[in-house]
């Protein structure tokens, strides 16, 4: 049986780790033999939750408290945390500002199980994303019947791996990777500070064509709380959590999944449809990746002067289903970018604020419109 050590990434907000702790407490086991870690790292003020840590009873097994001897900053403190994996077998990482589901390590056992021998799947996530971080848009993994689906894009709001994906991964990292040159590492990830570890983890899954397991229906949530990665605290990540317990998971394989996303959130299961090749069509539903004429077809919701072979309309949510459907319309648009042609398409940005107006708030209505706005004074003015 799987017994993956629970490891607690702690500093200085003990409100925020008696919260975690409390969560951890009614959460449910399958035995009286799981390690609890609860890694702290130095700081001048956090002897309060020191204090709490060493207080707090855990009855379902040995636990453990590290206080780093000095300063590591997050991303030493949880790079250094991977370690634990490979003398556990497996573990699952949990910052202090996440909350988890009664059936969280049940998820996370059976998860690690499934994927054991799966090269393919670089880790396990135990959130569940609801929020395209890219364009401030909700999201929604398209629903086939499983209670996974597959995202390039790693996960630090709650996460399980064993000892062999952790080894892969530090040996890549350890050959001091300039992440810069990885074609389809998104902008706005390239973009975050040398201090995330999450970025390089997300370079490492596209380098490799590694994927997550996520799960349908969240096993932890985030409650965004004040510290090294959030200026103020927020809730823009929180989503609904699983309740239920001892569950049996039914997990797709990459070949049977129809759920299978990359780093900007587009469903790779779209060529299937469309009887295309991965390497021969850049999939842009959401207009916000880069032009890659090396592949020939192009799927995407702006403007472009070459031929177009199919144009399709944006009414199913999520709007991935509007090509796995074929629905008709003129909201996305195939182009082989091989053959240029004029084309006389009317988009009104309004469109998409009336497409996602239900689901999202008017601030990021906004900025969907700002973006699109700026976006199509830049195709006319040939940038």
């Amino acid at each position: 049986m799987i017994s993956p050590a629970i490891v607690i990434i702690a500093y200085n907000r003990k409100k925020s780790l008696k919260r975690l702790l409390t969560s951890l407490e009614n959460a449910n086991y399958p035995n009286n033999d799981i390690t609890l870690i609860i890694s702290i790292d130095k700081s001048d003020s956090n002897e309060d939750v020191l204090e709490l840590s060493n207080d707090f009873k855990w009855k379902f097994g040995n636990k453990r408290i590290i206080y780093q001897k000095q300063n590591l900053g997050l991303k030493k403190h949880i790079l250094k945390s991977m370690s634990f994996a490979l003398e556990y077998g497996s573990m699952i990482m949990l910052e202090d500002d996440l909350y988890v589901s009664p059936d969280y390590y049940n998820y996370a056992c059976q998860a690690l199980a499934f994927s054991s021998e799966n090269e393919k799947i670089a880790g396990i996530s135990l959130y569940n994303h609801q929020f395209n971080v890219h364009k401030q848009e909700n999201f929604t993994a398209i629903e086939d019947g499983y209670d996974n689906w597959y995202f390039q894009f790693a996960s630090s709001w709650g996460q399980a791996w064993n000892a062999k994906q952790i080894q892969y991964f530090l040996n890549w990292y350890n050959q001091k990777q300039d992440i810069d040159k990885i074609i389809g590492l998104p902008t706005y990830v390239r973009n975050w500070p040398k201090k995330s570890w999450l970025k390089y983890f997300i370079a490492y899954t596209i380098s490799k064509d590694k994927f997550f397991i996520y799960p349908k229906i969240s096993l932890t949530t985030n409650f965004g709380d004040e510290g090294a990665n959030m200026d103020i605290s927020n809730t823009y990540y929180q989503v609904p959590l699983f309740l239920g317990s001892n569950k049996k998971y039914n997990f797709s394989t990459i070949t049977e999944s129809n759920s299978i996303y990359d780093a900007y959130f587009e469903n790779l299961k779209i060529c299937k449809a469309l009887s295309l090749n991965r390497n021969e069509i850049t999939i842009d539903l959401y207009g916000n990746k880069p032009m890659n004429l090396d592949k020939r077809y192009l799927l995407s919701p702006i403007k472009f002067n070459f031929k177009i072979l199919k144009s399709f309309g944006r009414s199913f949510k999520p709007h991935d289903l509007n090509i796995i459907n074929n629905i008709e319309g003129s909201d996305f648009f195939l182009y082989d970018t091989k053959i240029n042609e004029s084309n006389n398409i009317n988009i009104n940005p309004y469109d998409i604020i009336d497409y996602n107006k239900k689901t999202i708030s008017f601030t990021q209505s906004f900025i969907i419109f700002k973006h699109n706005f700026f976006q199509r004074i830049l195709i006319l003015l040939g940038k």
